[in-house]
C-alpha cells in the first residue's frame, strides 16, 4: 500500500510538471504571437510618419499642414527615431527621453551604429528638391518587454520547478530514513528476544549434561554464533543515533578483518593485506561497531564477485585530511554505468540479493563518520576497488 502510494505520488508530480510546461509553451506561442503583431503594426506607423514627412517636405505654402504636422509629430509614434541626411549624418533624434542630441551626440552616435548594423531604415527622398534622408528606429519599450515576458516566465517557472523537485527530494529522503531508522530498531527489537532465550537454553544445557563435552563443545559453538548475532543486533540500534566515535589503528583493524574472513574463505582465494608490525599505526576516529559492518561487507562482497578463487587486497595511503583504505578484488568487475547505483538501496547483481549492503556502507561512511566510499576503478573480468575515506580529525 505504501509503494502504491508513492507511484502515485510520483505520477500526480508529473502531471504537475507536464501542466507547468505546457502553460509555458502556450504562454511563449501566445505572447510571441502578439509581439509580432505588435511590431508589424509599429513597422506601418513609422512608414505611415515618413510618408507624411515626404508630403510635408514637397507641400506648398498654401498647403493646409494641421493634419500632417499631427501625423508627423513624433509624439504621436512613441519610437524611438533618429533621423540623418544622405550622408548618414544625424540631423535630429527623437523619442529618446531626456536624452538630447545636442547635450550627448556620442550616445547618439553609438546608438546609430546600433540601428545600422540591426535594422534597415526608411528613405525620405524628393527628387525635385533634391532632398533625402534616412530614419532608423527601434522597437519600442512595450514591445521589447512583451518579447521578453515568456522567458522571464520561463525563468520564473525552472525557479518554482527546481524548488518543488528540491522540496520533493527532500521530503522523500527525509522518509527514507524514518524507513531506515524503523526497520533497524524494529530488527534489533526482534532479535533482542530470541537471543536472550537462546543463552537460557545454552546455560540449561550445560547444567543438564556438565560431564558431557560434545554437548559443551556445541554450547561453545552456539555461543559464538549468539556473540555475532548480538553484535549484529547491536549494529541495528545504532542506526539512526549519533554514535561515539574515537580512534584506532586501521592497520589494526584490518589484521583482524583478514584473520576472520580467511577462515570462511576458500583456500584457492589469496590475500594480499599490510602486516601491521611493518607499518607506523594510522588512527581514524570510528564507531568500531559500524565501521567493521563496513569493512566486513565490502569483503563479503569480493568473495562473491570472485566465485571461489582470486586475490583480495586492502591497501592504506594518506592525503591532506583523509586516510584512504582501499579494498580490492579480481573478480567479475562492473561497468562505470554501476559505479554510482551499486550504492542505491535495492541495487543487486545476485538472484537473492536484497541490494541493501553497499546502501547501508554508504550512511555508515558518510552519514556516521564525515567520510566517502565510493568505486575507485573497475575493470570487466579483471576486478574491482572500493575506496574508503576517512577524515584524519573529529570534524
Amino acid at each position: 500500500m505504501r509503494r502504491l502510494k508513492f507511484y502515485e505520488k510520483t505520477r500526480w508530480r508529473l502531471l504537475l510538471i507536464l501542466g507547468g510546461l505546457s502553460v509555458l509553451l502556450a504562454s511563449i506561442y501566445y505572447t510571441n504571437a502578439i509581439s509580432q503583431k505588435l511590431k508589424i503594426s509599429e513597422e506601418k506607423d513609422v512608414e505611415l510618419w515618413a510618408e507624411a514627412q515626404k508630403l510635408m517636405i514637397s507641400a506648398s505654402p498654401d498647403d493646409d499642414l494641421t493634419l500632417h504636422s499631427l501625423v508627423t509629430d513624433p509624439n504621436n509614434i512613441g519610437l524611438p527615431i533618429i533621423i540623418t541626411d544622405a550622408e548618414l549624418n544625424i540631423i535630429d533624434a527623437m523619442n529618446y527621453g531626456k536624452k538630447s542630441f545636442m547635450e550627448d551626440p556620442a550616445f547618439f552616435e553609438g546608438e546609430l551604429l546600433f540601428l545600422k548594423e540591426n535594422s534597415s531604415p526608411i528613405i525620405i527622398e524628393n527628387e525635385e528638391i533634391q532632398y533625402k534622408a534616412y530614419i532608423f528606429y527601434r522597437t519600442s519599450p512595450l514591445l521589447v518587454y512583451l518579447e521578453w515576458f515568456p522567458y522571464v516566465q520561463f525563468g520564473i517557472l525552472a525557479i518554482f520547478l527546481l524548488l518543488a523537485y528540491l522540496t520533493f527530494s527532500s521530503s522523500r529522503q527525509a522518509e527514507q530514513e524514518r524507513v531506515w531508522v524503523g526497520m533497524s530498531k524494529e530488527t534489533a527489537h526482534q532479535l533482542g528476544t530470541p537471543l536472550t532465550s537462546l543463552i537460557g537454553w545454552i546455560e540449561n544445557m550445560r547444567m543438564m549434561y556438565p560431564d558431557n563435552d560434545e554437548i559443551d563443545m556445541m554450547a561453545v559453538e552456539m555461543t559464538k554464533d549468539i556473540d555475532m548475532l548480538q553484535i549484529v543486533a547491536e549494529r541495528f540500534s545504532k542506526i539512526g543515533t549519533v554514535p561515539d566515535l574515537k580512534p584506532i589503528n586501521i592497520y589494526d583493524n584490518l589484521d583482524k578483518h583478514l584473520k576472520y574472513i580467511k577462515q570462511r574463505a576458500s583456500r584457492k582465494i589469496s590475500f594480499d593485506f599490510p602486516y601491521k608490525d611493518e607499518f607506523d599505526p594510522v588512527d581514524v576516529y570510528v564507531n568500531p561497531l559500524l565501521f567493521d559492518w563496513v569493512i566486513e561487507n565490502l569483503l563479503k562482497n569480493a568473495l562473491d564477485a570472485m566465485g571461489g578463487k582470486g586475490e583480495i587486497a586492502a591497501c592504506v595511503s594518506e592525503s591532506k585530511d583523509y586516510v584512504n583504505i582501499d579494498i580490492k578484488d579480481t573478480g567479475k568487475g562492473m561497468p562505470k554505468s554501476h559505479f554510482k547505483s551499486v550504492f542505491q538501496p535495492g541495487f543487486s547483481t545476485k538472484e537473492r540479493g536484497w541490494g541493501l549492503g553497499l546502501s547501508l556502507c554508504k550512511r555508515i561512511v558518510e552519514k556516521y563518520h564525515n567520510g566517502k566510499i565510493f568505486v575507485k576503478s573497475s575493470t570487466i573480468g579483471q576486478g574491482t576497488t572500493f575506496r574508503i575515506q576517512l577524515p584524519k580529525t573529529l570534524n
